[in-house]
This record gives C-alpha cells, sequence and structure tokens, in this order.
C-alpha cells in the first residue's frame, strides 16, 4: 500500500451510504426535539450569543503563511456565534462542549458551495475540545444511531468503542465564560496546494472568570455580557500544520495532532468589541444564521469524512429548519441585523 501523502484524502466504501443515514437520522432527531416553536439545529442549539467581530489578519507573514482569506494584510468584519453543543437545550453547569462559529464578510472569490459561489463569507469553526469524538463517518452514525436508541443500545456502544466514550469525556467540562477558553477545529483544512492545517482560536487574556455558586441556567450568556459591557476580547487564531500523515492523519480526527512536532503559528487575531448584544432582535438574527465549513474559499476546502459528512448533512438540516421556519436564508453582507 502506497504511503499516504501531507493533505491527502482517501475516502472509504460505503461512506455515502453512512452520510445518507446520519442526516436522515439527525432531521428525525429534531423534529422529534422540537415537536412546539422554532425548529433548532441538531448540534449546538443553544447560542450564548452571537457577536460583532472584527478578523484581523496579521502583517508581515511569511510566504508560507499568505494563502486565502491570509493572502495579505486585511481586516474583516465577522459575526461570532457561541453555544453549547448538546442537542437538548440545558443548564450552562452541565458538561458540555462549546462552540465558536466565526463567519467573516467581505471574502471576495469564488466559494466551492455549488448554490453560493458568490456568497462573500467565509466559516471558521471551532470547538472547545482538540479532538472529534469519532474516528469517521459510520462510527458516528453507529454514535447516532445509539443514542437516539435505548440505554442499552447506547451502553452496548460505549462499550465496544471504547476510544469514542474516552474521547467524549475528555471533552465534556464545565466552564464559567465561552469568551475565555480555547477553541480548536478538530478536523483539517486545505491551506493551498498540497498543505492541511488545523485551526485554533486562543484567549489572549487570562481566564478571570469562575463558575458562580449558584448558577443561573443561562449563566454563560450572563458571562459574556457582563464582560463585554466592560471592555473587549480578543483571541490569536492559528494554523497547525500537518507534518506527518501517519501521525497526524486526515481521515481520523479522534487523534489530535501533536503540538510539539507542529506547533500552532498565529495568522490573524479576532477581536469582540466592547457591546451589546443580547437583544430579542440579535437573538433571533442569530438563531436564523447558518454556519458551515463549505462557506470557504477552495484553497481552504475542508478535508476528511466527518467534513465530507458536514456538507450534506449542514446543507439539508440549515434548509429544512429555515423553510419550517419559514424564514429566508441568506449569507449576511455586513453588521446590519435590521
Amino acid at each position: 500500500m502506497p504511503k499516504p501523502q501531507l493533505a491527502q484524502e482517501d475516502i472509504p466504501p460505503g461512506e455515502a451510504i453512512y452520510i445518507e443515514d446520519l442526516a436522515a437520522r439527525l432531521k428525525a432527531k429534531i423534529i422529534k426535539d422540537n415537536p412546539t416553536g422554532i425548529m433548532r439545529r441538531d448540534a449546538h442549539p443553544k447560542m450564548h450569543g452571537v457577536v460583532k467581530a472584527e478578523f484581523i489578519v496579521e502583517p508581515n507573514l511569511p510566504e508560507e503563511l499568505r494563502v486565502g482569506v491570509f493572502a495579505e494584510p486585511k481586516t474583516y468584519p465577522a459575526w461570532i456565534r457561541f453555544s453549547n453543543q448538546n442537542g437538548t437545550i440545558q443548564p450552562d453547569i452541565k458538561p458540555d462542549i462549546r462552540g465558536m462559529a466565526i463567519k467573516l464578510m467581505g471574502v471576495s472569490g469564488e466559494k466551492l458551495l455549488e448554490d453560493e459561489r458568490d456568497a462573500q463569507t467565509q466559516d471558521f469553526i471551532v470547538i472547545s475540545t482538540n479532538v472529534f469524538v469519532t474516528r469517521d463517518v459510520k462510527q458516528f452514525d453507529d454514535l447516532i444511531k445509539a443514542m437516539t436508541s435505548n440505554f442499552l443500545a447506547i451502553a452496548w456502544f460505549f462499550l465496544t468503542h471504547w476510544r469514542v466514550g474516552w474521547n467524549l469525556f475528555k471533552s465534556m467540562k464545565k466552564d464559567a465564560n465561552p469568551l475565555q477558553i480555547r477553541y480548536w477545529s478538530t478536523v483539517p483544512y486545505l491551506f493551498g496546494e498540497g498543505r492541511a492545517v488545523k485551526y485554533s482560536a486562543i484567549p489572549k487574556s487570562p481566564a478571570t472568570d469562575t463558575i458562580p455558586s449558584q448558577p443561573d441556567d443561562d449563566f454563560l450568556r450572563q458571562a459574556m455580557t457582563r464582560q463585554l459591557t466592560g471592555g473587549s476580547v480578543a483571541f490569536d487564531f492559528a494554523v497547525q500544520f500537518q507534518v506527518d500523515p501517519d501521525t497526524m492523519p486526515i481521515e481520523d480526527p479522534g487523534r489530535a495532532w501533536s503540538e510539539a512536532a507542529s506547533p500552532f503559528r498565529k495568522v490573524a487575531t479576532i477581536v469582540i468589541p466592547q457591546q451589546e448584544f443580547d437583544s430579542e432582535l440579535q437573538r433571533e438574527f442569530g438563531e436564523n444564521l447558518s454556519f458551515t465549513p463549505w462557506h470557504s474559499l477552495p484553497v481552504h476546502r475542508p478535508l476528511g469524512g466527518i467534513s465530507r459528512a458536514r456538507k450534506v448533512v449542514y446543507r439539508l438540516i440549515s434548509a429544512f429548519r429555515h423553510q419550517y421556519n419559514a424564514v429566508a436564508r441568506a449569507e449576511p453582507r455586513g453588521w446590519n441585523i435590521n
């Protein structure tokens, strides 16, 4: 068998069938989970806030980092949505995976999605763990099948998939403030021809908040509100290059890439300015936004099976819930939400 190359995908047999099954299961799940009211996302339905931000590409980047949106010093206006991963909306004190979905605007160039080639957005999706829970689409489909079945099915799945259970256990945490934790992409992306990277958003200031002794169900949103009322927040946005196709696989995001072998390198600064964001209008705007790593320039194309599944699943779920909620699906062009 030939040695795998850097940034090389290896699509397993039957993957398309598992993607189709996964999409159907997740659609059925949100229909069951949302019998009344609006139709919400299958993952990350609880939003702490969607905030205005600036994505500032570093000046004087070395040539190997000047790719796509990082090709030249530039400041992109952005929307960032912070959320809880769990498909059920629950109190913030519950251990969970947190999400940070970043949408740059004013990004020129043809994009990957066939029906949105002229969109002026580029999405980067990162979460509060450095590994995805499963190895591939089949394993993820089996996980969802078990989780939507019964206790015995769930127990058997985790007994026979110990690494999934371990990854999930490590990822589920209690946090004091979404603005004060680190996020990773977990899955890889192209970074120009023949190169792959993972992303990370790293807080520039140390965490200072602690979990309240008697936390409100929505204390994470309250923590964000309090911090952004008092001042701005910043993250470093960094890339980690794949340097070994064996120990840093493309098709297994359940394995972390070693930061000792390939440190993250800063390419941009995210600044979330002081602001008030917790209005009913802005919450509705955030609910109706769609994020997908396939809102992307070709030079930043998502890689691996989980991302190939996301292309299908995210589009299906987004189209379905917007149609159900009678809301037009459109990419924003600026900070105006009226």
